[in-house]
């Protein structure tokens, strides 16, 4: 499952984040880059032991965890790092898969990859977000402060930036469900019982579609 969301930062957030990035340090991509990524990887990142690349950590870390859709759509069990990346003119990162299993001492499965766009769609030309799905490639460009979400089992890749300056947040995360496909069963039914308890309150197919997810849950949780 493929879902955009919006509105994961503020405006204050993104205010305060582009502010202390003006004088931050970045550093070569490549750095973070896997083996055979290297060789199509062109981009800057904020240097991951500063106080600037901790405190944007935070912030992001902490809209996550209280963000609603993204919690009941990835079920994260854990989460790597935030990478702040940023792309400018000539700069692109091709076509690539990300690694199965990330960390040093403590691995972390990715399951679930994700973007959160930081630039405002006025500011830079190109950049998408090209993911290679079976219908094809498809291409994202969110607001700043808004959000992609993916399975980390697709090729993708970022468009070459033309004009400006793309700055975008990524990170992966292992979640309770490993299955996709079960994971997408999980938020469809846990969106139907919150629609139908909005509607009708407590009734009893409410009540036979909550015994349903919690079994489910049951069934397929990694925990």
């Amino acid at each position: 499952m493929i879902l955009c969301i919006d509105n994961v930062l503020t405006p204050e957030d993104l205010k305060h984040i582009h502010l202390i990035l003006k004088d931050a340090e970045f550093v070569d991509g490549k750095l973070t880059a896997g083996t055979y990524a290297k060789a199509v990887k062109a981009n800057h990142q904020l240097k991951g032991d500063t106080d600037v690349a901790k405190e944007i950590r935070a912030i992001v870390h902490q809209a996550l965890k209280q963000n609603s859709l993204f919690q009941a759509s990835v079920r994260p069990k854990s989460i790597r790092p935030i990478l702040l990346s940023r792309y400018e003119p000539g700069m692109a990162y091709g076509l690539h898969t990300d690694n199965a299993l990330m960390g040093d001492e403590t691995l972390t499965r990715s399951d679930v990859s994700l973007t959160l766009f930081l630039s405002d769609l006025e500011t830079y030309r190109g950049g998408e977000l090209v993911i290679d799905t079976s219908l094809g490639e498809q291409s994202f460009k969110l607001a700043a402060g808004s959000m992609i979400v993916y399975p980390s089992t697709f090729l993708h890749q970022v468009a070459e930036v033309t004009e400006g300056v793309r700055l975008a947040a990524v990170t992966w995360v292992q979640s309770v469900i490993r299955d996709a496909h079960n994971r997408e069963i999980l938020f469809d039914l846990d969106t139907v019982r919150r629609m139908a308890f909005e509607k009708r309150g407590k009734t009893l197919e409410f009540d036979l579609l909550c015994k349903t997810h919690a079994n489910l849950l049951r069934k397929w949780a990694e925990v």
